[in-house]
């Protein structure tokens, strides 16, 4: 999958904001937001819901990281945090379906409105990180193998 993938400066940027905003996210699945995050989890999921926040966080912290240091991997980690953000959307609908009030988010409007959003989370993970254009470039054979079946 490893393509030289070039990004701009705007998509540089995003990707900070968006790394920060992960390291930030999961430092609150730590420390001052942990309650809150343990709201969303779905109640059919047969795991302790603190333990998923937990481990969730330290994932968010490492995905952050990546984002903002692993240039050599970037469109993997693009690929990594949109397939992370679509595990956690059932904690979102969760929120939504049961009402639960939660980082602002106290109106049925407001947690409806918060699952549009998420489909964003995961664009912008693929633009910035250069993932959508290497997912379009065509794939390379390594020299001396068969392309065929």
């Amino acid at each position: 999958m490893q393509h030289e993938t070039h990004t701009t400066t705007l998509q540089n940027v995003a990707r900070g904001i968006m790394g920060t905003f992960m390291v930030v996210a999961g430092t609150g699945h730590l420390t001052f937001v942990r309650r809150e995050f343990q709201a969303q989890v779905p109640d059919w999921i047969p795991l302790d819901k603190d333990s998923i926040v937990l481990q969730s966080g330290v994932v968010e912290i490492g995905l952050g990281l990546a984002l903002l240091f692993w240039k050599s991997r970037r469109v993997e980690m693009g690929l990594g945090l949109a397939a992370f953000y679509a595990l956690v959307f059932p904690g979102n609908i969760h929120q939504y379906t049961h009402h639960i009030s939660a980082f602002g988010l106290d109106t049925d409007a407001k947690r409806l409105g918060r699952l549009f959003f998420q489909p964003v989370l995961m664009g912008w993970a693929l633009w910035s990180t250069g993932a959508l254009k290497s997912l379009r470039l065509p794939r390379q054979t390594p020299k001396g193998t068969n392309s065929t079946l």
